[in-house]
C-alpha cells in the first residue's frame, strides 16, 4: 500500500496484440472505480513509465500486475522477473500469458525462418547484403542493443511464478472486475500458485445454448463455406468448434453467432494438451465407412475428413502452443532450444 492507503497496480504488454489493454477499459464507468482505488505505479500504454522507475520500487511494492502477453524476446523475459520481484500478486493476464496464444505458433518454425520472411525472402524486401538485426551492433558512438529473439516463445508461468491466471483473448470484463475488485475490498482470493481465477470448471458446451444431438461429421467447413443452421450445434454441421476441450466462462459468445469456438480459455483443470483433447474428441464423431470395411479403407476415409480440416496443428494450438506436449517444432541439429 501506499502512503495514502491505496494499492499500487501495474500493467505490462509484452509479446501479443494489445488487446488485453484494451479490455481493461471494457469495465464501463468501472474503470472510475479502478482510478479511485489504486495508484498506477507502471502502465506504460497509459502512461509515461519508465522501466527505471519500476527498478527504482522496493520488492513487492506493486500490490496488482496485471502481465499480457508471451515471452518472445528478452525484454519479455527480464521484464517478467523485474515485475515479479515488484509485485506481491502477478497475474497472467489474457491467452497470450496464459498458454502462448498467436505469438507461440512461431514454435512451429524457427526464429531463421522467421527472420528469412521478414527479411530476405519476402518479394516486397529489397536486402541484397541480407542484413538481420543483430543484438549488439557497435558504431562510432558506441553500442546500440535491441533484445535478443528467442527460438521458442513461452508462457509467462514458464519463466517466473504467477499467481493467477485470468484466461481469454481478451479476458471478458466480469473476470477482470472480479479481480480488481477483490482486491480493492481485500476480499479473499483462491490460493495462488497458478490458479485460474474468473472463469469456469467445466467445457464451454456446457454453456453452450445450441441443441445438441449425436454428432457424425462427413467433412469440416470453413466458415465462407456454409451457413449454419439456427440453433443447432456448429461441430454437427461441420464447422470446426473448440468447445469440447476449451474452459468456460465466456457464455459461449463465439457459438451463440454462428462461429466456432477457438479456444482462448485453454483447456479444463485436469487436461495436459487441449489440443490432443480436441483431437480426441474429433476422432469419436467422424462418421464413415462401417464395421465390414477393411481397415486401410477407413483409414483413407478419415484421411479424406481431417485433410478438409485446414491447418491442423494451427487450428488445435491456436492458443496452446506453449503449453502443449509439443511445445515447439523439433530443431535442427545445432540449432540451440
Amino acid at each position: 500500500m501506499s502512503a495514502n492507503g491505496k494499492p499500487k497496480f501495474a500493467m505490462y504488454w509484452a509479446a501479443s496484440c494489445g488487446g488485453c489493454e484494451i479490455a481493461v477499459l471494457n469495465i464501463g464507468d468501472k474503470i472510475l472505480a479502478v482510478d479511485e482505488a489504486f495508484d498506477v505505479a507502471f502502465w506504460p500504454c497509459a502512461a509515461d513509465f519508465k522501466v527505471r522507475d519500476v527498478e527504482g520500487y522496493p520488492d513487492g511494492y506493486i500490490d496488482l500486475c496485471l502481465f499480457n502477453g508471451a515471452i518472445r524476446t528478452s525484454e519479455n523475459e527480464e521484464m517478467a522477473h523485474l515485475l515479479r520481484r515488484k509485485s506481491r500478486v502477478l497475474v497472467a493476464f489474457g491467452s497470450c500469458a496464459h498458454e502462448g496464444c498467436i505469438p507461440a505458433l512461431a514454435n512451429l518454425t524457427t526464429a531463421d525462418a522467421i527472420f528469412d520472411t521478414v527479411y530476405q525472402s519476402s518479394v516486397s524486401v529489397d536486402n541484397p547484403q541480407r542484413l538481420r538485426p543483430q543484438p549488439v551492433t557497435r558504431v562510432a558512438e558506441g553500442e546500440l542493443r535491441i533484445p535478443v529473439f528467442y527460438e521458442r516463445v513461452k508462457a509467462l508461468d514458464q519463466v517466473v511464478p504467477v499467481d493467477y491466471i485470468i484466461p481469454g483473448c481478451p479476458p471478458e470484463p466480469h473476470q477482470i472486475w472480479a479481480v480488481l475488485e477483490a482486491i480493492v475490498t481485500g476480499a479473499t482470493l483462491p490460493a495462488p500458485g497458478g490458479t485460474i481465477i474468473g472463469a469456469g470448471k467445466v467445457a464451454v458446451c456446457e454453456e453452450c445454448p445450441l441443441e445438441k444431438h449425436e454428432k457424425t461429421i462427413q467433412r469440416f467447413y470453413r466458415p465462407q463455406e456454409i451457413v449454419p443452421e439456427p440453433g443447432v450445434c456448429l461441430l454437427e454441421q461441420g464447422i470446426f468448434c473448440m468447445g469440447p476441450a476449451t474452459r468456460s466462462g465466456c457464455d459461449a459468445r463465439c457459438p451463440r453467432v454462428g462461429m466456432g469456438c477457438r479456444g482462448c480459455y485453454g483447456p479444463m483443470d485436469g487436461v495436459e494438451d487441449q489440443g490432443a483433447r480436441m483431437l480426441a474428441a474429433l476422432a469419436s464423431v467422424v462418421g464413415v465407412g462401417s464395421l465390414r470395411d477393411e481397415e486401410s479403407e477407413l483409414e483413407h476415409l478419415i484421411d479424406a475428413v481431417m485433410a478438409t480440416l485446414p491447418d491442423p496443428a494451427g487450428t488445435l494450438y491456436r492458443f496452446s502452443m506453449a503449453h502443449s506436449l509439443l511445445e515447439r517444432a523439433r530443431p535442427a541439429a545445432g540449432v540451440s532450444p
